[in-house]
């Protein structure tokens, strides 16, 4: 059962993303909150399984939120930014801030469900095309090689791992292409999360193409 707090400033856009999110019947629990500085004290106040944050808004941004919240509240909750154009300025610093991934806010009823629901299984909730396409749009990585020695702390295998991930290959697939288990796929990544102090799999993606081992525009 799934808790979520929708975070906007537009008092129209805020009640109507809660009113859909409560005909739910696996997300037992929608609060609203219209800024930044509310939704950061609405995360420490009480656990929340994902958050519905509105990248622009007054005061605190919701990139700002989306840092402050992952990095100081213990459990922190999966957070989804909303945005009203498909390559958003923020999107790429939401995704370095940890977020999850991004639903445009004329995103249909069932998708808005689903997303919540995505994410609270540990996944990005946009498809991995459009991972691929934030993340050459807005890094600029050189176009050379993959550098397979990259982040020398993780073993031979977890570089792969990551290296499939920053692709936007699933973790089916990745089990399906190391010849092991979905079971040990999660467990490299969990690894490495812990390794690189990363929040998300989308911090994932990122480092994997910050630190070389995928470049922009290489095929998976």
């Amino acid at each position: 059962m799934t808790r979520v707090l929708v975070v906007d400033d537009q008092d129209l856009v805020r009640a109507g993303l809660a009113a859909l999110l409560r005909t739910a019947p696996d997300i037992t629990e929608v609060s609203e909150v219209r800024d930044g500085e509310a939704a950061v004290e609405a995360a420490r106040r009480q656990r929340w399984d994902v958050v519905l944050m509105d990248i622009r808004l007054p005061g605190m941004s919701g990139i700002a939120a989306t840092e402050e919240i992952l990095a100081k509240v213990p459990e922190p909750p999966h957070v989804i930014v909303l945005t009203t154009f498909d390559i958003d300025e923020y999107v790429y610093a939401a995704l370095r801030a940890g977020a999850s991934g991004f639903l445009l806010k004329d995103t249909s009823p069932r998708r808005l469900v689903e997303a919540v629901r995505v994410v609270t299984q540990g996944e990005m909730l946009f498809a991995p095309a459009v991972t691929r396409r934030l993340v050459e749009a807005y890094t600029r990585q050189p176009a050379s090689a993959a550098d397979p020695e990259a982040l020398p702390e993780l073993t031979a295998r977890e570089r792969e791992v990551l290296r499939l991930v920053g692709q936007g290959v699933g973790n089916d697939t990745i089990a399906g292409r190391l010849h092991v288990t979905e079971g040990t796929v999660k467990t490299h990544l969990h690894r490495i999360m812990s390794k690189l102090s990363l929040n998300s799999r989308a911090q994932a993606v990122v480092m994997a193409y910050e630190s070389g081992l995928v470049v922009p525009g290489q095929s998976r």
